[in-house]
């Protein structure tokens, strides 16, 4: 077995890879953070209240995130990016399109998760476990997102 920082591991791991989408993340996670208050600033109507304070706790939430993806990445001997993720302005400020919107940045983010977990299997438990972590959260807020776009009594799911 080779050696990576004092821990046996069956393969070498691929810092440079694991530390390129664990900046990938913490763009995204940081461009989430902007997207969702953003989103909270531009919800009127009867339901404002419920769906601001969802907004704001789900950019509270990829800010955390963000940092988690820069503490491993120092951890990794690397240097976090000042960079933001894509920012897309669609001027649609409708609850259904700003769910269908947070819908796809979800969906971004357990992709950006996956590639993660698939760099590193098998060699790195920790950031195994973070990333598989981190996929179950972005997949529930999906579902979360899925059942408020549905209508009252439908149950077909579109995740």
């Amino acid at each position: 077995m080779q050696r990576l920082s004092g821990m046996s591991t069956e393969k070498e791991l691929d810092k440079d890879k694991v530390i390129h989408i664990l900046n990938r993340i913490l763009e995204m996670e940081l461009a989430g953070s902007v997207r969702y208050t953003h989103y909270s600033l531009m919800v009127f109507g009867y339901n404002r209240i419920p769906i601001v304070g969802w907004l704001r706790e789900q950019a509270t939430e990829s800010l955390a995130h963000a940092g988690a993806a820069g503490e491993m990445i120092t951890s990794l001997g690397g240097h976090p990016s000042l960079g933001i993720g894509p920012l897309l302005e669609t001027h649609k400020h409708d609850i259904g399109d700003i769910l269908r919107e947070s819908l796809d940045h979800e969906r971004a983010g357990i992709q950006l998760y996956r590639d993660l977990l698939g760099a590193v299997e098998g060699q790195s438990v920790w950031i195994e476990e973070y990333a598989r972590q981190m996929i179950q959260q972005e997949e529930t807020h999906a579902y979360e997102v899925d059942k408020m776009l549905r209508r009252p009594g439908e149950l077909k799911s579109n995740v």
